[in-house]
Protein backbone atom coordinates (compact mmCIF):
# COMPACT_ATOMS: atom_id res chain seq x y z
CA UNK A 1 0.00 0.00 0.00
CA UNK A 2 1.18 3.77 -1.11
CA UNK A 3 0.57 6.08 1.51
CA UNK A 4 0.62 9.97 1.24
CA UNK A 5 3.80 11.87 1.74
CA UNK A 6 3.70 15.49 3.06
CA UNK A 7 5.21 18.10 0.57
CA UNK A 8 5.55 21.70 0.65
CA UNK A 9 5.32 24.27 -2.45
CA UNK A 10 8.82 25.61 -2.79
CA UNK A 11 8.09 27.33 -6.44
CA UNK A 12 5.43 28.08 -8.86
CA UNK A 13 6.34 28.39 -12.41
CA UNK A 14 3.57 30.64 -14.17
CA UNK A 15 3.27 32.21 -18.20
CA UNK A 16 0.95 35.07 -19.14
CA UNK A 17 0.17 37.21 -22.05
CA UNK A 18 0.30 40.86 -20.95
CA UNK A 19 -0.95 41.98 -24.44
CA UNK A 20 1.00 44.45 -25.05
CA UNK A 21 4.76 44.57 -26.99
CA UNK A 22 7.49 45.27 -24.86
CA UNK A 23 10.92 47.19 -26.05
CA UNK A 24 12.92 44.84 -24.22
CA UNK A 25 16.14 47.47 -24.79
CA UNK A 26 14.14 50.97 -23.24
CA UNK A 27 13.21 48.82 -20.38
CA UNK A 28 16.68 47.50 -19.50
CA UNK A 29 18.09 51.09 -19.55
CA UNK A 30 15.53 52.80 -17.80
CA UNK A 31 14.57 49.95 -15.12
CA UNK A 32 17.29 49.01 -12.86
CA UNK A 33 15.61 45.86 -11.93
CA UNK A 34 15.84 44.29 -15.48
CA UNK A 35 18.44 42.70 -16.85
CA UNK A 36 18.44 42.83 -20.87
CA UNK A 37 21.81 41.32 -22.72
CA UNK A 38 20.13 39.99 -25.71
CA UNK A 39 23.50 38.55 -26.84
CA UNK A 40 23.42 36.28 -24.17
CA UNK A 41 19.21 35.58 -23.90
CA UNK A 42 16.15 37.12 -26.74
CA UNK A 43 14.28 37.69 -23.11
CA UNK A 44 14.72 40.24 -20.37
CA UNK A 45 15.02 39.40 -16.85
CA UNK A 46 12.79 41.33 -13.98
CA UNK A 47 13.57 40.04 -10.31
CA UNK A 48 11.11 41.46 -8.12
CA UNK A 49 11.91 41.43 -4.31
CA UNK A 50 8.24 41.72 -2.82
CA UNK A 51 6.60 39.09 -3.75
CA UNK A 52 10.22 37.04 -4.21
CA UNK A 53 9.67 36.41 -7.87
CA UNK A 54 11.99 36.53 -11.11
CA UNK A 55 9.84 37.33 -14.10
CA UNK A 56 11.54 36.39 -17.93
CA UNK A 57 9.83 39.32 -20.35
CA UNK A 58 9.53 38.63 -23.99
CA UNK A 59 9.36 41.20 -26.74
CA UNK A 60 5.89 40.06 -27.84
CA UNK A 61 4.31 40.43 -24.51
CA UNK A 62 4.87 37.19 -23.24
CA UNK A 63 6.17 36.26 -20.20
CA UNK A 64 7.25 33.41 -17.23
CA UNK A 65 6.94 33.99 -13.63
CA UNK A 66 9.44 31.76 -11.83
CA UNK A 67 9.75 31.61 -7.60
CA UNK A 68 6.63 32.24 -6.06
CA UNK A 69 5.15 29.84 -3.58
CA UNK A 70 1.20 30.67 -3.90
CA UNK A 71 -1.37 31.41 -7.02
CA UNK A 72 -1.73 35.16 -4.68
CA UNK A 73 2.27 35.54 -4.81
CA UNK A 74 2.31 34.88 -8.88
CA UNK A 75 -1.03 37.55 -9.31
CA UNK A 76 1.09 40.08 -7.39
CA UNK A 77 4.12 39.42 -9.03
CA UNK A 78 2.81 40.00 -12.20
CA UNK A 79 0.87 42.95 -11.35
CA UNK A 80 3.49 44.84 -10.01
CA UNK A 81 5.59 43.71 -13.14
CA UNK A 82 2.70 45.36 -15.80
CA UNK A 83 2.52 48.15 -13.57
CA UNK A 84 6.40 48.55 -13.61
CA UNK A 85 6.28 48.02 -17.29
CA UNK A 86 3.78 50.06 -18.43
CA UNK A 87 4.84 53.37 -16.44
CA UNK A 88 8.94 52.78 -18.13
CA UNK A 89 7.20 52.66 -21.51
CA UNK A 90 5.44 55.43 -20.98
CA UNK A 91 8.47 57.82 -20.33
CA UNK A 92 10.31 57.01 -23.67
Amino acid sequence: MVRDVPFRIENIVASANLGIELDLYTLGRKVPDIEYEPEQFPGAILKLKDPKASLLLFKNGKIICTGCRTEHEVKLAIRKALTILLKAQKKR
